[in-house]
C-alpha cells in the first residue's frame, strides 16, 4: 500500500484587487456605430503591428524598446492610445509565455506516463494508484510512436522558450481555425469574417488619477455621457471640441453604480473598454478599476460561527453546514448549474449557483465557506487516464479556478471568508466515515454530501474520521476521551446525558427507565438496582 501524501494546511483566500462592471450602449445612431467601427479597426491594426514587433524582440526586449514602440505609434493615434496599446501587447506576450510553460509541463507529464507504462510487461494489470502495462503489442507499438511525437514537440517547445519565441493569434486561435470548419460551426464566410474582425479591434483605454473623470481617452461623465478621443487620422469625424466624438448613448451601471459614480466625481482612475457582441449585434462598455484588497481575517475568527463545506462537481455544488465542533447540522444543500452552451451561459450559471450559496450561508449565520484548492492542470493529460475519455472531459469541464476566484470576489461583498483546503482524499474518506452514518430512512446522503462534511472538518482543523482509535488499556476513558466531536475546553463534555421523562424501552413503564448516568442502575453484587432491592437466593444443601 502506498504512503499517503502530505496534506497542506488550510488558508484564507485573499480578496479581489480589482472590479469590472459592464453595461450596454443603447440608442446608438448609425453615425456612432460607424465611428466605433473605424476607431476599433484603426487601433486594432496598430495593435497587431505592435504585437509583431514585441514578439520579434523576444527576450531582448527592454524599457528602451518599449519607449521606441510607443513613439512609433503616437503619430498614428495619440500618446495615451499608444500607451494603452503597448501595455496590452506586453500583457498578451506575458500571458503567452505562461501558457507556453504550462504546455511544457503537460508534455513532460505525458512523456513520463508513457515511459512508465512502456517499461511494464504487456498485459500487466494496474492498480487504483498506478496504471499497468498496455493491453496488447499493437497498443504498445502505437504508444511508443506517440512517445517519439511528444518528445519532438517537447524539444521544439523548449527551443522556442529558450529563444523567447511565442505563438500568439490576435482574435484567438480557436476562431482562426473555425474558418476551415464553417459548416460545423454553422457560420457563413461573411458571418465569420465579421466576428473575426470584431475580435481583432482595439478600443480600450487605461485610466489616470487626477484627470477629468479619471480617463482622458474614453471619458464618461457622471450623467453617463460618453466621449472618445479620436486618433489623429480620424480627427475629421469629431463632433466636439479637442478632437472628441460624443456618443448619443447615455450609460448607467446597475452593478456598483454608486461606487463608479464616486470615483468619477473624485477624478480617480477608471479604465474603459468598448466592444461589439457580434452574436447579438450589441455594443457594450466595461469599466474597471483597482481596489484595496480586504485584509484577511485569521482563520480562527472566520470559523468562530461554524463553516459550510462545499464539494465542487461537474454539474453542482454539494454543501453542508457544520457547527463549531465539526458536526453536520440540518440537511445538505445542492446548487446545480449547467456548463453546456456558450461561455456567457456557463458564466451566468456559475454566478447564479454561487449567489444561492452565499444567500444560504448568510441565513445560516456562518462567516466562512470551505472549498477545495483544486487544480487539474496536471490531471488532464490523455496519457494518464488513457481511454477514460468521459472522465477527462469531466475534469476538463469543471471551472475550478474561475469558480474559486469568482466566489472570493462575490463573498468579499458579504463579509464571508473563503477557506481553501487540500483536496486530498476528501471524497474517499468522506464516503468512508460519513456517508453511512448520515443516511437515514428519510435522507439519502450521497458521496458528494459526505465529501462536503470532510472538507468542512479539514478547514476547522479536525480529522475527517468520526472517532479516534480506542485507548490502549481498555475501552474506558482512562487514557483520554475517545471522541473528537468536542474539544477539552467544552463545558459538560464528560457529563451524563440528561434524564428524559418517559420509558426508555417498550417493556419499561413511564418513570421506571434506566438512567445512563446512574451507576447504581447496574446489577452488581453489593449494589442496588433502580427502584428494587437485590437479594441472592439461598443454595439448597441437598438435591
Amino acid at each position: 500500500m502506498g504512503e499517503l501524501r502530505s496534506i497542506a494546511a488550510p488558508f484564507v483566500v485573499s480578496g479581489p484587487s480589482g472590479v469590472a462592471v459592464r453595461t450596454r450602449l443603447k440608442q446608438l445612431t448609425p453615425s456612432d456605430e460607424k465611428v466605433l467601427r473605424l476607431v476599433g479597426a484603426h487601433l486594432g491594426s496598430l495593435a497587431s503591428r505592435d504585437l509583431k514587433a514585441r514578439c520579434r524582440d523576444g527576450l531582448e526586449h527592454s524599457g528602451e524598446a518599449w519607449a521606441v514602440r510607443k513613439r512609433e505609434l503616437t503619430p498614428a493615434s495619440s500618446s495615451r492610445w499608444a500607451g494603452s496599446i503597448t501595455k496590452a501587447t506586453h500583457d498578451q506576450w506575458a500571458l503567452a509565455r505562461r501558457c507556453q510553460l504550462a504546455h511544457l509541463h503537460n508534455l513532460e507529464a505525458g512523456i513520463h506516463a508513457i515511459e512508465a507504462r512502456l517499461a511494464l510487461p504487456v498485459g500487466q494489470k494496474g492498480t487504483k494508484r498506478a496504471p499497468g502495462g498496455y493491453r496488447s503489442r499493437r497498443e504498445w507499438h502505437a504508444k511508443s510512436r506517440r512517445l517519439r511525437v511528444l518528445q519532438d514537440r517537447l524539444t521544439a517547445a523548449r527551443a522556442d522558450r529558450e529563444a523567447g519565441v511565442v505563438h500568439v493569434v490576435r482574435g484567438g486561435k480557436r476562431l482562426a481555425r473555425t474558418r476551415h470548419h464553417l459548416e460545423a460551426a454553422q457560420l457563413t464566410e461573411s458571418g465569420w469574417r465579421g466576428h473575426w474582425e470584431a475580435e481583432r479591434w482595439f478600443c480600450q483605454a487605461d485610466g489616470e488619477s487626477g484627470k477629468r473623470y479619471g480617463n482622458e481617452t474614453i471619458r464618461v461623465s457622471p450623467d453617463g455621457e460618453v466621449g472618445i478621443k479620436l486618433p489623429a487620422p480620424l480627427a475629421y469625424l469629431a463632433n466636439a471640441a479637442h478632437g472628441r466624438y460624443v456618443l448619443a448613448s447615455r450609460i448607467m451601471f446597475a452593478h456598483r453604480g454608486q461606487e463608479w459614480a464616486d470615483r468619477v466625481v473624485a477624478n480617480r482612475a477608471i479604465a474603459y473598454r468598448i466592444h461589439l457582441d457580434t452574436g447579438r449585434e450589441r455594443w457594450y462598455m466595461t469599466a474597471s478599476w483597482q481596489i484595496s484588497p480586504t485584509p484577511s481575517i485569521p482563520i480562527e475568527a472566520a470559523l468562530a460561527h461554524g463553516v459550510i463545506g462545499v464539494d465542487t462537481n461537474a454539474d453542482h455544488l454539494a454543501a453542508w453546514h457544520l457547527d463549531t465542533h465539526g458536526n453536520p447540522t440540518g440537511t445538505p444543500r445542492r446548487f446545480s448549474y449547467d456548463l453546456t452552451g456558450t461561455a456567457e451561459h456557463r458564466d451566468a450559471q456559475v454566478r447564479h449557483a454561487l449567489t444561492r450559496l452565499l444567500h444560504w450561508a448568510q441565513s445560516c449565520g456562518v462567516k466562512a465557506i470551505a472549498v477545495e484548492d483544486l487544480d487539474f492542470a496536471a490531471e488532464k493529460t490523455r496519457e494518464k487516464h488513457d481511454r477514460r475519455k468521459r472522465f477527462r472531459q469531466l475534469i476538463s469541464g469543471m471551472p475550478t479556478g474561475k469558480l474559486r476566484a469568482r466566489l472570493a470576489s462575490m463573498a468579499d461583498q458579504t463579509g464571508i471568508a473563503i477557506i481553501a483546503v487540500d483536496p486530498a482524499y476528501t471524497s474517499k474518506w468522506g464516503g468512508q466515515h460519513w456517508q453511512k452514518p448520515l443516511t437515514s430512512t428519510t435522507r439519502k446522503t450521497t458521496r458528494h454530501d459526505a465529501a462536503a462534511v470532510a472538507i468542512g472538518r479539514r478547514a476547522q482543523g479536525y480529522p475527517i474520521r468520526r472517532r479516534t482509535a480506542p485507548p490502549p488499556h481498555d475501552r474506558s476513558d482512562r487514557a483520554g476521551h475517545r471522541t473528537v466531536q468536542a474539544r477539552t475546553d467544552v463545558p459538560g463534555r464528560e457529563g451524563t446525558r440528561p434524564r428524559i421523562p418517559g420509558p426508555r424501552t417498550r417493556s419499561m413503564p413511564p418513570g421506571r427507565g434506566t438512567n445512563a448516568g446512574n451507576q447504581n442502575a447496574q446489577h452488581r453484587p453489593g449494589r442496588s438496582a433502580e427502584h428494587e432491592t437485590w437479594q441472592q437466593d439461598s443454595l439448597p444443601l441437598s438435591p
